[in-house]
């Protein structure tokens, strides 16, 4: 009976704590069975810049969790990730809460910090002369070319807005969006392929990020809770793409995603 209470461990009446202790010290060799403990092991695929990475990271910990582990691969800091499993990682949650299992890709997109300070400067000067620019003239939606689409008034589709609040972008396409030809448009913020999907009813335009060079923004006079918005595809204004009708609450977190967190620090 001794020899089988040796082996038989809690089973056999020891008290579970002394039976634990041993895989403490086993933690970092975890086999991934070791889900009694809390040490369950996932392997996942990161994939950031054209490089992979197979890391073995455990299934209790969050998203944030993860976030550090990808700043210590790469260099990049967690403020400046966007990492995607089925859409955007969520920080406060596990990995087993959002059903993460052997072999899953994590995408991960951002620039560090030497990436970003090669390129913001010229980027900043352009923001600077904009809003110079943007100053000196009438407001934007007083203009005829803007006139004649917001005189149609708020297109019947048009996403609700809120006042007074900044949100992060649905996971949804933002669509009941007219486009200066007044024909609807809708928005999808492909963040797995850092690309901004432009969509109408005939097409639909698939940009790079990285190619978009401003954004700007105005709220609509008399509805201020709704702003227009352009896109800068080129080197001159003439290339704004213009949406009307966005719900001010994501004008910020558009912004940020296409021109990149770091802008607005």
């Amino acid at each position: 009976a001794e020899g089988g209470e040796a082996s038989g461990g809690a089973a056999a009446g020891r008290p579970p704590e002394a039976e634990e202790r041993p895989d403490l010290s086993q933690a970092s060799v975890s086999n991934g069975s070791d889900s009694e403990s809390g040490k369950e092991l996932v392997e996942l695929k990161v994939i950031w810049n054209k490089n992979k990475y197979d890391v073995k990271f455990r299934l209790d910990s969050t998203g944030a969790d993860l976030k550090q582990k990808i700043h210590s691969l790469t260099g990049l800091p967690p403020a400046m990730q966007k990492v995607m499993f089925k859409g955007l990682l969520p920080e406060e949650k596990t990995l087993r809460e959002i059903k993460v299992t052997n072999g899953a890709k994590i995408m991960v997109v951002g620039s560090t910090i030497n990436d970003v300070l090669a390129v913001n400067t010229p980027k900043e000067a352009a923001q600077q002369e904009v809003k110079a620019e943007e100053n000196k003239k009438e407001p934007l939606c007083r203009q005829k070319q803007h006139r004649k689409v917001l005189d149609k008034g708020k297109p019947d589709d048009v996403m609700p807005s809120v006042k007074g609040v900044q949100e992060r972008l649905p996971t949804v396409p933002l669509s009941g969006m007219y486009n200066k030809s007044g024909g609807k448009v809708r928005l999808t913020f492909k963040l797995e392929q850092d690309q901004l999907w432009i969509g109408t009813k005939e097409r639909t335009e698939k940009l790079p990020m990285g190619s978009i060079k401003n954004v700007v923004s105005e709220p609509i006079e008399g509805h201020e809770d709704y702003h227009m918005m352009a896109f800068q595809l080129g080197p001159t204004e003439a290339s704004y793409y213009w949406v009307y009708w966005v719900p001010t609450q994501y004008v910020d977190a558009i912004k940020d995603t296409v021109l990149g967190k770091w802008q607005y620090f």
